[in-house]
């Protein structure tokens, strides 16, 4: 769903609907919608991925857990990764993006010959316009490649700042306090609205357990950088990967800001997110890569988990295309908690 389109996926029938109305009641061939607003004149696109996972083999595999079905090609047939991969930079290099933004696992083992064909499939697309960042696959074993973070992005009407979640030999994530430091150097020294992007997700600081373990973002990690975003109002929202989910989560003291969870590219539903970015606001736009051969392993592998796979990946339309309201900077919210 976009301001101008919207593309519904029937099984492997791509149905385009587009010269659209903004912020408009439509219905085709049953499905009825309304296109998101147009908050003004758009300055410039940019598109993300994540959870790309060069060198997998196998999907449906969760450690500890015996639910299946695993998903492989046939021997001898192209990898997956590459097949899902191929379709998201050609979906993506036809909106001209004015960056590419790959937020984590790049790989699936941490091998500097998966990074390098994760680079043989990206840089040649898309040259000084990517930016990338690691995530637990490609940190796990120890290796230190993508880790060239933070680092911020200037494009017209946004800045984008991605940050490295990711902790050497261990699959959960963090935020130190160097990298809080220069998020809030940066909030103060643009007046830009601000998105910032990790591969981990935060951890829900209103809930009331802080497990130890947590898969994402630890607790204490988590509360600080939520905290840093109430304090900086042009700090507009946080986009992570890593879940394989599409998710939007708001919490009370960050008000009107998302919390994104943005779901892979490697299987259903064969995901990548654009970003366009309007005078008075930004809009997120959900997008299946819509190859053949990229549906037809989507297809596939959405019976993961004993089925439950279809409803945990996809969210609902909300969790997948919404308006991200901006506020003008630098701000500090006095009566919000900042450390």
């Amino acid at each position: 769903m976009a301001d101008d389109e919207a593309v519904v996926h029937d099984g492997f029938e791509v149905r385009a609907y587009d010269g659209l109305q903004p912020d408009t009641v439509y219905e085709y061939d049953g499905f009825v919608f309304r296109t998101l607003p147009r908050p003004g004149e758009m300055l410039c696109r940019f598109a993300t991925v994540n959870d790309v996972h060069f060198g997998e083999t196998e999907c449906g595999i969760i450690e500890g857990l015996d639910m299946g079905p695993i998903f492989s090609v046939d021997e001898g047939a192209e990898p997956y990764p590459d097949i899902m991969n191929r379709g998201a930079i050609a979906d993506i290099s036809a909106i001209e993006p004015s960056a590419v933004v790959v937020k984590g696992d790049l790989t699936s083992n941490g091998t500097v010959d998966e990074f390098e064909d994760f680079l043989s499939f990206y840089e040649p697309a898309f040259g000084a316009t990517l930016h990338y960042v690691r995530g637990n696959h490609d940190s796990y074993h120890g290796a230190t490649f993508a880790s060239e973070a933070p680092q911020s992005i200037e494009l017209p009407g946004v800045t984008l700042a991605v940050l490295d979640t990711a902790m050497p030999n261990h699959f959960a994530g963090h935020v130190g306090s160097q990298t809080l430091s220069w998020l809030r150097d940066l909030a103060t020294s643009t007046t830009n609205p601000v998105l910032v992007f990790g591969h981990h997700h935060v951890w829900n600081p209103e809930s009331k357990q802080r497990p130890q373990g947590y898969f994402g973002i630890n607790p204490d990690d988590s509360e600080r950088l939520v905290e840093v975003f109430a304090a900086h109002r042009n700090l507009c929202g946080y986009f992570a990967g890593h879940t394989h989910r599409n998710r939007v989560r708001r919490f009370g003291i960050t008000r009107d800001t998302p919390w994104v969870e943005v779901a892979c590219v490697k299987d259903f539903p064969g995901s990548w997110a654009e970003y366009r970015v309007f005078d008075g606001g930004i809009l997120q736009i959900h997008r299946r890569i819509s190859s053949p051969e990229a549906l037809e392993w989507s297809d596939r592998t959405r019976a993961m988990f004993d089925g439950a796979y279809f409803d945990y990946a996809f969210g609902d339309l909300t969790d997948r295309c919404f308006a991200i309201p901006t506020h003008p900077g630098p701000s500090i919210d006095r009566h919000a908690t900042a450390t």
